[in-house]
């Protein structure tokens, strides 16, 4: 009875994915097989074999979930929910050829991710900067400029702390190189971006590597290095350059005897390659990554099984399909772009247009004021030309008075002229008798004198009267008359020359409105803004090495040369030497296998 009720006793499981968290109820008795196929159920995984479940046992060392023995078997602990990690225990030769499911790729990527980012995997600066472009574009989409504001990177984590700290740049200059590389992505979906990731990823040296720390039969330290390609050792110092390495094809059997490690080449000929371990539980750990490794190796050399090529088939079909919904998407995506730059083109053009009317009502306006001012010149000119009229009238009539004085004066003057006469002609008569008294009484002196000057002083009084004030002649009168008449005539005509060619003037001079803009029609703005990016992306779409080149050559003058660590170094080694991963393997794969085993014993 109590077993009975035992069997349907179940505990609690964690399950921590690399995008998500699962629980789970689980049978006392559950494998690790059975939890793990839930698993995949769950979140739709069919490439179940790259994959398996991570622990901390009750001693606190990393185990994987055996998947034939039962959970509670395994060394969990015992509290509940039991926490497990899901990752990616073995990883693909060629990432874009073996995984087919995007759900397998997204794992994958988001693992490889924080590796590099947590530093289990040296990834040098200037991939660094690149790979973190390819994780925003795999984020957050396409760049746009009318979106993306600044600042919006530096909370990310993109960067390994390495890299940051190793270059005198502050996060808004890292923002800024990253965000050039991710307006390059443009038109890539997630999928596409978190590939390229991963395609640039798995050419890095400690790619896809577990290290374990081993040592020879001379004690040396030294590192094995377990891949999907074969068993890989390494230097104490040196994580980059494997010196020796032993592909699947080569390995005949593996084993361990307490902290001795054996594995037999095919080779018959050649002895055995035996290496020691610190710990037994690490041999296991050693063997279980080796068989996994071994197996993959050998299934990728074989037929796909018949569920394995429908699923590639499937996986084809599918992204044939996403394919053309991309391209039509991206179809529709450059018509709505066309039509928002005709948008914008036919707005600017109506801006343009709302500008050159607003100029010609502007102009218009002039013209009226113009126009008023004339006409108000013109009155100006009218009222001055009725005063001028008015004033010749009024001189006229002085003159006709001052020709009625003058007719007047003449004959007040004829007048005079006549007493005049007459007072001579008295005179004259006088003179005659004065005369005749003189010679009559020439004898009176005395009384002669007295007469001479009485008739002297008689005289003198017509003599002042003929001398007086000088009168102009009537015709001198009229000549100064007519003159000033002339005169105002004179004034009154180029008063009114002067003023009718300053019409003329101010009426030739107003400038008249033309519809001109059709001379001064520039280039469309946007149509050069696009010709402009069309340029800076053929520029821009050199190869990868040509970018990263450029990137480290900007970013060395920042470099601090007391930041770098051994694995810069020995990069920058590989650089300067010309070699990387895949010449390295083929360099040391060269000699037999009796060969490499001696080499290695005496590293």
């Amino acid at each position: 009875m109590l077993k009975k009720v035992a069997s349907f006793k179940s505990f609690q499981v964690r399950v921590v994915t690399m995008d998500a968290e699962l629980e789970f109820d689980l049978q006392w008795k559950a494998t690790g097989r059975e939890l793990f196929d839930l698993i995949c159920r769950t979140i739709g995984l069919r490439e179940a074999w790259y994959f398996g479940l991570q622990f901390e046992d009750t001693k606190g060392n990393v185990s994987w979930l055996k998947m034939d023995k039962k959970v509670r078997e395994q060394s969990v602990i015992r509290e509940e929910p039991v926490p497990f990690t899901f990752l990616a225990k073995f990883y693909p030769e060629d990432i874009a050829e073996e995984l087919t499911q995007d759900i397998t790729q997204h794992l994958v990527f988001l693992q490889v991710k924080q590796a590099i980012l947590s530093m289990d995997i040296y990834c040098p600066p200037e991939a660094s900067v690149l790979l973190a472009s390819y994780a925003v574009q795999a984020k957050y989409g396409d760049y746009d400029e009318a979106t993306y504001t600044p600042g919006m990177l530096a909370s990310e984590d993109l960067l390994p702390q390495r890299v940051i700290d190793q270059y005198q740049m502050t996060p808004e200059m890292w923002e800024e190189r990253i965000k050039v590389w991710y307006a390059d992505h443009r038109g890539i979906s997630r999928d596409e971006a978190e590939m390229e990731y991963l395609k640039i990823t798995q050419d890095l040296d400690m790619y896809g590597v577990n290290y374990f720390p081993i040592c020879n039969k001379k004690d040396s330290e030294l590192w094995l290095g377990v891949t999907a390609l074969g068993l890989n050792i390494y230097e104490k110092d040196n994580k980059l350059s494997p010196k020796i390495t032993f592909p699947w094809s080569e390995i005949r059997n593996i084993s361990f005897d307490d902290k001795k490690f054996c594995i037999k080449p095919v080779d018959k000929l050649a002895p055995n390659f035996v290496f020691m371990s610190q710990k037994l539980r690490m041999n296991k750990l050693i063997l279980d990554l080796c068989i996994g490794n071994h197996d993959l190796f050998m299934r990728r050399r074989r037929p796909d099984p018949m569920d394995l090529q429908q699923m590639k088939i499937q996986a084809k079909e599918e992204k044939l399909r996403r394919q053309i919904e991309r391209s039509k998407l991206a179809r529709e995506r450059q018509l709505r772009e066309a039509a928002e730059r005709e948008k914008a083109i036919l707005e600017q053009k109506l801006m343009e247009y709302q500008e050159e009317i607003r100029q010609a009502k502007e102009a218009l306006i002039r013209s009226e004021e113009a126009a008023e001012l004339l006409a108000e010149k013109s009155r100006v000119a009218e009222e001055e030309a009725v005063l001028l009229n008015q004033k010749a009238s009024e001189t006229e009539m002085e003159a006709e008075r001052i020709r009625q004085t003058a007719i007047k004066t003449e004959e007040e003057k004829f007048v005079m002229e006549q007493m005049v006469a007459r007072i001579i002609a008295e005179s004259d008569k006088r003179n005659v008798e004065a005369e005749c008294l003189k010679k009559a009484l020439y004898e009176a002196r005395l009384a002669e004198k007295d007469a001479k000057q009485k008739l002297l002083q008689f005289l003198s009084e017509p003599a002042g009267m003929v001398t007086g004030p000088y009168l102009p002649s009537p015709e001198t009168i009229i000549q100064l008359l007519h003159n000033q008449s002339h005169v105002r005539q004179s004034s009154h005509h180029s008063v009114m020359h002067s003023l009718v060619p300053e019409q003329l003037s101010i009426s030739l001079s107003q400038p008249q409105f033309e519809d001109k803009s059709s001379e001064f029609i520039e280039l469309d703005p946007l149509t050069v803004e696009i010709e402009k990016e069309r340029v800076e992306y053929l520029q821009k779409s050199k190869s990868l090495q040509e970018q990263l080149k450029e990137l480290k050559t900007e970013i060395e003058g920042l470099k601090l040369e007391e930041k770098e660590d051994s694995f810069d170094k020995i990069h920058q080694e590989q650089v300067l030497s010309g070699e990387n991963k895949y010449s390295t393997l083929r360099k040391i794969r060269t000699g037999s296998t009796k060969s490499r085993v001696a080499f290695f014993e005496e590293l």
